[in-house]
């Protein structure tokens, strides 16, 4: 589908200190760390990628209007977590994790935005409330 997304950033290590923890919640680690950016994956894979840099052209970084990265979660536990930890590191609250059944009677997510504006998702298709 793709292969990676890049997010802009101002700082560096305001970047690490919201991203690490948030996104260990849904067991995506870092694999490349300095001071130019910061690249995450699933545990023991590099792609797809999401890279967090500074912008190469020299300016700001800033957000999409109606961008939004989603990223998949196993369980409802770990929506849960990815969303406490985002507001624990600096994030803020774009929506509270629950289901979202205007989407789907499965789809539940959280929506929170990282310290540079830049929003992300979690979300978890539960299989035991799937439409039949």
């Amino acid at each position: 589908m793709y292969s990676y997304t890049t997010l802009g950033s101002d700082d560096m290590a305001r970047s690490k200190a919201f991203f690490v923890p948030t996104l260990a919640a849904l067991d995506v680690v870092p694999f490349y760390d300095s001071n130019d950016g910061l690249a995450f994956a699933k545990r023991g894979i590099k792609l797809p990628s999401l890279w967090i840099t500074s912008p190469f052209d020299g300016q700001a970084a800033s957000r999409g209007n109606g961008a939004m990265l989603a990223l998949e979660a196993s369980s409802t536990e770990q929506v849960n977590a990815f969303h406490a930890a985002a507001l624990a590191n600096g994030g803020s609250d774009e929506g509270a994790p629950g289901y979202r059944e205007h989407y789907a009677p499965n789809f539940y997510a959280a929506y929170v935005r990282d310290p540079f504006g830049n929003k992300l998702c979690a979300v978890f298709r539960d299989p035991a409330r799937a439409a039949s």
